[in-house]
């Protein structure tokens, strides 16, 4: 561990958040003595940020909880362009009634990790279309592009890596990060904003930013970049077999969500609850040295913890006790149940079967309803053309008696 001097890159670096640092002295003196304005820059490219978006999220809530001012940065306008950031292939434009909408949406779980407010640490969210849809593009070109070498923005890993792939970049795309570099500009210049921080694959937007300012308006500014967080078995964090894990109610149910969490590797539960928890770090380090059967009840106390912060602590304590009513009879041994996300309220049970992976195929799945192996909520199903309702509470489905999954709306 570093031996910093601010509140601020203390907690980041003993909670396991910072990958690069532009200037890590610099800035650990600046926010030993000031209140530092930092930003970070969500896009909305759907009506809620899912798990991917939380170390950010949780980094904005660090800032705060060290003293400093948080900027949430919506992409009103950056979100009409798309980031091309390690994507293979261009995003879809949006009309800007979805991007609105979007952006609506988005907002409501910020006001669950972060204070809102007028005081000088306190949370502000903005929209980058306020300065980006009012620029004309002569001037800006004139004022800007001199700026920017296109070299260094090509040597750019998340421009390379397209290039090399030989897929398509665009000139739209291709600006994006001319644009993100001009969101710090202008941060700087409205809020006194010294630190960007985003993933690792934002380096390079970020050192763009960070440049623009200091040649255009001679400011010093700083950017802080987080590790790409994968699982355990190197998977990405947040993809499940159902999909996306989304932060809004309206994506994903409040249960489903603990149960992300729950399903956790016992190798990230540890890692899990310094980045996603508030959880002091002696508690951290007893839970995850738990072994056995015990590393159980410290995935229990991460899935209430991380959704106590994103849903409120009496959502945590409501999926908490269907998940104990669920599983008391013998199936809370199974430390990694599947979820099956039920569109329309109902599924057939040779569907459900086959989509949480306790049968490898319709034929199967037949063979094992038909020898009574079959339960839903532990009341034996024999008919293969049985529809499953699926309502506010999650349906138990299980095979045999140790494998089970859960059916959820």
């Amino acid at each position: 561990m570093a031996n910093y001097k601010s509140d601020l890159l203390n907690l980041l670096d003993e909670r396991g958040y910072i990958h690069q640092i532009t200037d890590a002295s610099a800035l650990d003196a600046l926010a030993s003595k000031q209140i530092v304005p930092g930003y970070i820059g969500f896009d909305p490219t759907a009506p809620s940020l899912h798990v991917g978006s939380m170390v950010q999220i949780m980094l904005l809530r660090r800032l705060q909880q060290t003293g400093h001012k948080p900027i949430v940065l919506m992409g009103g306008g950056t979100g009409k362009v798309g980031d091309p950031s390690f994507k293979d292939e261009a995003r879809k434009l949006m009309t800007v009634e979805t991007i609105n909408g979007n952006i609506a949406s988005i907002k409501r779980v910020f006001e669950n990790f972060l204070t809102f407010g007028d005081g000088p640490s306190d949370a502000v969210m903005l929209d980058n279309a306020e300065w980006l849809d009012a620029l004309e593009y002569l001037p800006f070109l004139r004022d800007y592009g001199q700026h920017f070498s296109v070299n260094r923005m090509l040597s750019f890993d998340s421009v390379k890596l397209r290039l090399e792939r030989e897929q398509s970049l665009s000139f739209l795309e291709f600006n994006y990060m001319i644009l993100q570099a001009y969101d710090f500009l202008e941060l700087s210049r409205r809020e006194g904003c010294r630190l960007q921080m985003g993933g690792s694959d934002q380096w390079g937007n970020i050192v763009n930013g960070i440049e623009l300012s200091r040649r255009v308006d001679g400011t010093e500014v700083f950017g802080v970049t987080t590790p790409l967080i994968t699982t355990a078995d190197g998977g990405k964090m947040g993809k499940t077999m159902s999909g996306a894990v989304w932060l809004n109610e309206a994506q994903l149910s409040h249960f489903d969500y603990w149960q992300f969490w729950r399903n956790t590797d016992d190798r990230d539960v540890g890692r899990f609850m310094r980045l996603f928890t508030d959880l002091p770090l002696d508690e951290i380090a007893r839970l995850e040295a738990l072994q056995g059967a015990e590393i159980n009840e410290a995935k229990k106390v991460l899935a209430n913890e991380a959704t106590a912060l994103c849903r409120g602590r009496a959502a945590a304590d409501a999926a908490a006790e269907t998940a104990r009513k669920t599983f008391e009879e013998g199936a809370a041994a199974s430390a990694d149940l599947p979820t099956v996300a039920v569109s329309g309220g109902s599924i057939g049970i040779v569907a459900a079967l086959t989509q949480a992976g306790l049968a490898p195929s319709n034929g199967e799945a037949r063979r094992k309803i038909a020898e009574g192996a079959v339960r839903i909520n532990d009341e034996p199903v024999r008919d293969e053309k049985h529809e499953v309702t699926v309502g506010d509470t999650p349906v138990k489905l299980s095979l045999g008696k140790k494998r089970h999954a859960l059916l959820t709306r």
